[in-house]
């Protein structure tokens, strides 16, 4: 019922649009020789902006009358009768109906095209979650099954523990990264987004991910100006927490992270910088896909999928109108990071960057 009647709505704007434009340019210069194509015009926004094939072609009727009745002479009186008249109202009904069709058409294609890029999306998604829970898992099966079956000495109880908590941790992880592309690959629940100061963001990122790697330190170089952006806070900071665990899991003897935000033409800019041995060079183009690494893991590498986790990023990060990029530094490790438009400060305030 709120469909239809915004459909009637929008229908009924670009008609009576039409009307008043056709009624202006007839005080002007006494001619409305023009008024079919601005009916066609009205009837292809129309057809754009609703949905189905009933509101163009109702349109499409309902123009015919108009020019007729309002804007063909004599005005305000129905006339059939002029010569060639009728041939030239059968042939804009006619180009105004395929006008309507094939608009409609096309945005059923495009939205065709929608759903079967989202059920890739799911596919290829559920087919790399397929490779990294089953490692974790396995752990955590063994670990449990050799604690309950064996008389183990209570040191190596307690490090088959925290094995398996490790690993637990990890599998929640995934969850929520899980739970954070479902809500971006999916129109039923759209972002809630709100202005938020970005370094505030930041920083509960980097709180929740220094409880998870006491060891590894991340520096913050935020600006002395405030930074605004319309986001979903938490799905940003997923993507912060996401870039954060990537430098450590995959940084490889990375002894720091460094966190950075500032501006930049008009976007917010936030960049995870680690020392450790960089991505391989032919992985760069590809590394925000699903299965980006499967092909490069290593050893423990194997139960952590950084594919998922970057395509969970880019995924979140697109939906906010914004690009992630990522790049090899030149004296070592890798830089991944992202950027949003920026919201406009009303309170105004100015500086220069500075290490916190």
């Amino acid at each position: 019922m709120r469909k239809n009647l915004k459909n009637l709505l929008i229908s009924l704007g670009f008609l009576i649009a039409a009307c008043a434009l056709c009624l202006a340019l007839r005080q002007i210069d006494n001619d409305t020789s023009g008024a079919q194509l601005v009916f066609v015009l009205a009837i292809l926004l129309i057809s754009r902006f609703t949905d189905g094939y009933v509101w163009g072609v109702l349109a499409s009727i309902l123009s015919v009358i108009a020019v007729n009745y309002a804007f063909t002479y004599p005005y305000f009186r129905f006339n059939l009768s002029i010569s060639g008249y009728l041939i030239t109202f059968i042939t804009m009904l006619a180009v105004s109906l395929i006008v309507s069709v094939l608009t409609s058409r096309i945005k059923r294609q495009e939205h065709l095209r929608i759903e079967a890029e989202r059920e890739r999306l799911r596919t290829d998604l559920l087919r790399a979650v397929s490779h990294d829970l089953r490692t974790p898992l396995t752990s955590i099966v063994g670990s449990t099954g050799a604690i309950l079956e064996n008389e183990l000495p209570p040191e190596k109880q307690r490090e088959l523990i925290a094995d398996t908590h490790a690993d637990a941790q990890w599998l929640l992880r995934m969850i929520e990264n899980l739970l954070a592309i479902t809500r971006v690959s999916t129109d039923t629940q759209p972002l809630r987004m709100e202005t938020e100061v970005v370094e505030e963001v930041l920083a509960d990122a980097v709180i929740k991910f220094g409880k998870h790697f006491p060891q590894l330190p991340v520096e913050m170089s935020m600006p002395d100006e405030i930074l605004l952006a319309d986001m979903e806070p938490m799905l940003i900071g997923q993507v912060v927490t996401n870039l954060l665990e990537n430098a450590a899991y995959h940084g490889e003897h990375a002894s720091r992270i460094q966190l950075t935000l500032r501006r930049e033409n008009g976007f917010v800019q936030v960049e995870v910088t680690d020392d450790g041995v960089g991505v391989p060079p032919e992985l760069l183009p590809r590394i925000f896909s699903e299965n980006a690494v499967s092909a490069h893991r290593r050893g423990a590498d194997a139960r952590r999928g950084m594919g998922i986790g970057l395509s969970v990023c880019m995924s979140i990060v697109k939906a906010h109108g914004g690009t992630m990029f990522a790049k090899n530094n030149p004296g070592g490790g890798a830089t991944f990071g992202f950027s949003l438009p920026e919201k406009e400060n009303i309170y105004g305030s100015s500086g220069t960057d500075s290490d916190r």
